[in-house]
């Protein structure tokens, strides 16, 4: 039986693109443009399509990627599929672009002006290329890296402007690609930039050298931090660390309990903007000892003990229905009163301060988290929640869910 575009898409999540991209390319061109074909045919009709477009069929996909009206998946597949046609740059440019609110367009318009070889987009692009969003963030840099192929990154960064991070963020990258030293963008004042900076580093001794005359503590961290991630050497790392002071974040009321469940939780792997103290203090401290099963089990013993008759724990992601975090839930008496168990310690709390619970867990060697101590802003340590990258209090901390 013959193949069909349709036998080859016949549902969203069920394509054959490697059928697709084996079929004719005229009736795939044809399907593209068709508004009367579901959208993601359409979308995988263009991906299917690469480098190999009918030119009798450009001008009607031009329309589409045109048409603010169409499907925006539709639009930025056909858009990366016709981004060296030249002939779409004035559109590309013109004002009435930064009006399309359609997702992703934005984006793909800028992406498509760069792969064009249009340098006032150099601006935009650097924007996009800080986008803490990885998509969005590898747009700019692809666009980036066009216009640096065409006319050379020193041509590039004269279109910037070092007053704004998010240029010299990508005067970071442009000069590492060159095979130039970015060292000295260590010492850079916005802590994104730094970050980047010190991803590039690829040179222990280099690093070393650096150590010595930074000019700034934040500087010396980002080099010791770089420095660990090349030599894994712990031992070189806390001594360092000890020369330095162990330099850390102070925040008020946040004890030491509460900070090392913390910091060895979430320090390393935070958002860019994080303080290095804290990436460090991950590294050169010890983290608490932890056994969130025997835990469930002693405060599951305790709830019964005083006849709360708890129900099984579970998860958070279960409790929830979906992702993950760090804390299970342990439902208890005739209603739908929950307690939190966080997995990072002793730590448990529940929305209603419920006493009986509360002297329940206590008495067994948990540790309540009232409003007083849950509010606690953990500053300079930036955690990934729902979109934010703002820092967090204690309660979401240590009781994290992330769908």
């Amino acid at each position: 039986m013959a193949k069909t575009i349709k036998k080859l898409s016949p549902e969203a999540g069920r394509t054959d693109i490697e059928g697709l991209r084996a079929f004719d390319a005229d009736a795939l061109a044809k399907c593209a443009a068709d508004a009367a074909q579901p959208w993601w045919r359409r979308r995988a009709c263009a991906q299917a399509l690469a480098g190999r477009v009918p030119e009798r069929r450009v001008p009607r996909l031009i329309a589409c990627i045109q048409d603010t009206g169409d499907v925006s998946e539709v639009r930025i597949a056909l858009l990366g599929l016709l981004a060296d046609r030249p002939e779409l740059l004035p559109w590309l440019r013109h004002e009435d672009r930064q009006q399309d609110g359609a997702y992703g367009m934005a984006e793909a318009v800028l992406g498509a002006r760069g792969a064009l070889g249009d340098l006032t987009a150099a601006g935009a692009l650097a924007t996009l290329a800080f986008n803490p969003w990885r998509h969005r963030r590898e747009t700019g840099e692809e666009g980036l890296d066009a216009l640096a192929a065409r006319y050379g990154f020193e041509a590039v960064l004269a279109e910037l402007d070092g007053a704004r991070p998010e240029d010299r963020s990508t005067g970071v990258r442009l000069r590492h690609h060159a095979g130039e030293d970015v060292t000295d963008a260590l010492a850079d004042p916005d802590r994104a930039v730094a970050y980047r900076a010190q991803e590039f580093q690829t040179d222990p001794e280099r690093l070393r050298g650096y150590l010595a005359g930074a000019p700034t503590e934040e500087a010396k961290l980002w080099a010791l931090y770089a420095l660990h991630r090349l030599t894994d050497d712990t031992a070189e790392t806390r001594r360092r660390y000890e020369e330095l002071g162990r330099p850390r974040v102070e925040v008020a009321g946040l004890d030491e309990e509460l900070r090392a469940a913390i910091v060895h939780e979430y320090g390393q792997w935070a958002e860019e903007r994080t303080d290095p103290r804290w990436r460090i203090e991950a590294v050169c401290t010890q983290p608490p000892a932890s056994d969130p099963a025997e835990r469930l089990q002693r405060a599951m013993a305790a709830l019964t003990a005083a006849g709360l008759a708890p129900k099984p724990p579970v998860s958070c992601g279960e409790d929830n229905r979906q992702g993950d975090g760090t804390y299970h839930v342990i439902g208890y008496g005739p209603s739908d009163s929950k307690v939190f168990i966080s997995t990072l310690g002793r730590f448990v709390a529940d929305h209603d301060d419920d006493p009986d619970v509360r002297l329940a867990l206590e008495s067994a060697g948990f540790r309540w988290i009232d409003h007083a101590v849950g509010s606690i802003q953990v500053t300079d340590l930036g955690v990934y929640y729902f979109g934010s990258r703002d820092p967090l209090d204690v309660h979401t901390l240590l009781f994290y869910w992330q769908d």
